[in-house]
């Protein structure tokens, strides 16, 4: 790559991507984003569904015609669960690495196992989808909920907040979205209110992106494919919200948005953000714990024109070599 610059070794983090590649247009541009970041180590990306059936090899082979169009090693793919969580038939265990666990994805199996590698690279696991893969990967093994940092592109936001639409990526697992909202690990939150803003027009894909070699043309011919298909009819036209980048651009830089430390909401089943009901608290209390509910960190917004500008010059210099 032609990049005039280094990260240096011990600013570097551990990535691995969520991903339900297949579902819309906007997963493989932040895939793409993260695969080109010199300071993400990226160690797997794990395919996630989108609750259709056979929707999660979709999104891997999805992942594998990135991969290809980049010519990078297909073994970073992994297949994640089939479906939500409430399927799976997971029982949580104590976690044991030689451990064979039948019901695992090698999606998930993967994720256990690099949480708990011995390495002093932190470990981000950057989710744009349902989060059923981590939430399993939770269930099946607790050590690694302290092991890792998750970055999620879903919810509606800080409780109380009413659900203006179906909010896909925690409507597609509710059951997986709670868990790992109440799991107490080092949890951020990217919600509609503000994925929903890195906006982008087609055309400027096609002046910008297209030109960027044969992984420009799949991203351009992907999205306006599905752009033009019967099941965008909710899209605008012939503009574009990347809204699963954030994950990989707080990756990068924290602080490219602002955030606060909220109380984890609870996703209701219409996917709105609701307080965690006042009986719960009480059973808390009664255990000697009245703060029970874990907090999380809440991005309120995040710099657009950062995110898209470093992709795009990203790609401009991959496809340079």
């Amino acid at each position: 790559m032609a990049f005039l610059y280094d990260v240096p070794d011990y600013k570097k983090i551990r990535v691995i991507l969520d991903t339900d590649a297949a579902c819309e247009a906007d997963d493989p541009f932040a895939i793409v984003q993260a695969l080109l970041s010199p300071k993400l180590m990226v160690k797997g990306i794990l395919a996630e569904h989108f609750r259709e059936q056979g929707s999660m090899e979709k999104s891997y082979q999805e992942i594998l015609t990135i991969l290809d169009c980049m010519g990078m090693d297909a073994s970073l793919a992994h297949r994640g669960q089939e479906g939500p969580m409430d399927t799976s038939g997971v029982k949580q265990e104590t976690c044991d690495a030689q451990k064979n666990f039948p019901e695992l994805s090698e999606g998930v199996k993967f994720l256990i196992e690099e949480a708990m590698k011995e390495d002093e690279r932190p470990l981000y696991v950057l989710c744009q989808g349902a989060i059923t893969n981590v939430a399993v990967a939770m269930q099946a093994c607790p050590e690694i909920i302290q092991r890792m940092t998750v970055i999620w592109i879903g919810t509606h936001g800080e409780a109380p907040h009413p659900a203006p639409f179906r909010e896909f990526n925690a409507g597609n697992d509710i059951t997986a979205a709670n868990l790992v909202l109440s799991c107490g690990g080092d949890i951020w939150i990217v919600p509609s209110t503000v994925y929903t803003t890195i906006l982008i027009g087609i055309a400027e894909i096609q002046k910008r992106i297209l030109p960027c070699g044969k992984i420009g043309e799949h991203l351009f011919w992907n999205l306006v494919n599905y752009n033009n298909s019967e099941g965008a009819g909710w899209t605008k036209g012939e503009s574009w919200s990347l809204g699963d980048s954030p994950a990989i651009a707080l990756a990068l830089n924290p602080d490219c948005g602002h955030f606060h430390y909220v109380p984890a909401p609870v996703v209701a089943e219409d996917t709105s953000s609701i307080v965690w009901a006042s009986s719960e608290k009480k059973e808390a209390a009664q255990d000697g714990n009245p703060d029970a509910r874990p907090m999380v960190k809440m991005y309120t917004d995040v710099d657009s024109r950062y995110i898209l500008e470093d992709l795009i010059a990203k790609l401009e210099l991959f496809c340079e070599l």
